[in-house]
C-alpha cells in the first residue's frame, strides 16, 4: 500500500529528527521536537489526517534492530565505551517507545533498519548541499532532521540524485 503521509523519525533522547512527507506532492517539512512535543505532532497527525481521509505511516529508524552495534573507537577507554554504549541504548529505548505509542494511538508504524552511511558527511552521514539537491530542502537543519528526510524521501520510493564530478 502506498501512503498519502508518511513521517520518519530519527529518534533521540533529546530532540528527534522529524521529517513530514506528503507523497504526491513531494512536499517536505522538517523539525526537531522533544518526546513530549512529538506525541503530541503525532496524536495532531492522525486526527487532521482520519478528518480528510488520508492514510499516515511512520518510519522509524531502529538502530536496535541491528545485532551488533559498535561505535567504539581504537583508542576509546571503557568510560568512554561505557558512555556511548548508555547514550545508543538511550536512543534505542526512545525508538521502541515512540513505536509503542504509535501502536497505542492506533498509527500504523515501520521500525527499519538504518540506511547505508555513504554520504560525504561525517561518518558517512547526509550533508545539507546533498539533501538540498534532491528534495529542495533549503536552510539550516541538524543531522537528525536529514536523516529522518532521507528515511522518508527513501521509503517514499522518490528518486535519489546525487551530484557527479
Amino acid at each position: 500500500m502506498k501512503y498519502d503521509n508518511i513521517i520518519a523519525i530519527d529518534p533521540d533522547v533529546e530532540k528527534s529528527g522529524v521529517a513530514y512527507l506528503i507523497r504526491n506532492t513531494k512536499r517536505l517539512s522538517l523539525q526537531s521536537l522533544s518526546f513530549p512535543l512529538l506525541l503530541d505532532y503525532l496524536q495532531g497527525a492522525k486526527r487532521e489526517l482520519d478528518k480528510r481521509n488520508e492514510s499516515l505511516i511512520v518510519v522509524i529508524e531502529a538502530g536496535w534492530l541491528i545485532q551488533s552495534n559498535w561505535h567504539l573507537k581504537r583508542n576509546d577507554n571503557k568510560h568512554v565505551a561505557s558512555a556511548k554504549g548508555n547514550s545508543a541504548g538511550r536512543n534505542h529505548e526512545t525508538g521502541r517507545k515512540i513505536v509503542e505509542v504509535c501502536k497505542h494511538y492506533g498509527i500504523e508504524v515501520l521500525p527499519i533498519l538504518p540506511l547505508k552511511k555513504c554520504w560525504k558527511g561525517k561518518d558517512g552521514k547526509i550533508t545539507q548541499e546533498e539533501l538540498a539537491y534532491f528534495t529542495g530542502i533549503t536552510g539550516r537543519t541538524n543531522q537528525d532532521a536529514r536523516d529522518a528526510a532521507l528515511i522518508a524521501w527513501n521509503y517514499a520510493g522518490l528518486p535519489i540524485r546525487v551530484k557527479v564530478k
